[in-house]
């Protein structure tokens, strides 16, 4: 399908079909999907995910609050290019970018279901990150959500905050709890953890660290 065709699609039946609204500041959007050809496959504190069946892999995001913050994300995959460890940008909107699909696992949801995370997938972040910080960005809020991985390989598939100053600790406390509890506790045999557990804890430290502005 031509990228006119599908931008076609968007505006004719995605985007009349879906409602996005907000329920609080650390909680994702809710996302209501009244179309019958787009599946939304993710959902983010600022934007839903959506997929056609005509084009699997492309997806849409479309921002549900802050969308003024669009074409500054537009911006990061133009300085990114393409890099193996980042989606693509193919083309974008007033409210939505279409972006190459990555599939695959988060790391929030693979502890929740007990699939192991390899170490590999750790060390393809922080090559992604360094490429990141060469390119004059600052990857700013890498964290389980935002971290997919499929076939041993990690992929950072959330980049509207690496236009951000300061410093996130996100990841490197992410590595940190890795090291000393996740590799010598659960890596071997991988016990599902329940999600209220985990969200939980989420929430707890997305708490703590908006009042430290990461």
């Amino acid at each position: 399908m031509q990228k006119e065709k599908y931008t076609h699609l968007i505006g004719k039946d995605l985007l009349p079909n879906i409602q996005l609204s907000s329920i609080g500041p650390f909680d994702p959007i809710i996302v209501r999907n009244h179309s019958k050809s787009w599946k939304t496959i993710g959902i983010g504190n600022y934007a839903g995910v959506f997929t056609h069946e005509s084009k699997p892999n492309w997806v849409v995001k479309v921002y549900g609050r802050k969308p003024e913050e669009l074409i500054k994300e537009v911006e990061v995959y133009r300085r990114l290019g393409e890099h193996k460890t980042f989606s693509t940008l193919i083309d974008f909107g007033e409210n939505y970018l279409i972006l190459k699909r990555i599939e695959g696992i988060t790391l929030f949801n693979a502890v929740i279901k007990g699939v192991p995370i390899p170490e590999t997938v750790i060390s393809d972040v922080d090559k992604g990150i360094a490429y990141a910080k060469s390119v004059g960005l600052n990857p700013f809020d890498v964290h389980g959500k935002n971290v997919v991985m499929s076939n041993g390989r990690g992929y950072i598939v959330d980049v509207s905050d690496f236009y951000k100053l300061g410093v996130c600790r996100k990841w490197i406390d992410l590595k940190k709890a890795y090291d000393k509890f996740y590799k010598p506790f659960l890596y071997k045999y991988h016990p599902p953890v329940p999600f209220f557990i985990l969200e939980s804890v989420r929430k707890g430290y997305r708490f703590y660290q908006k009042l430290k502005n990461c």
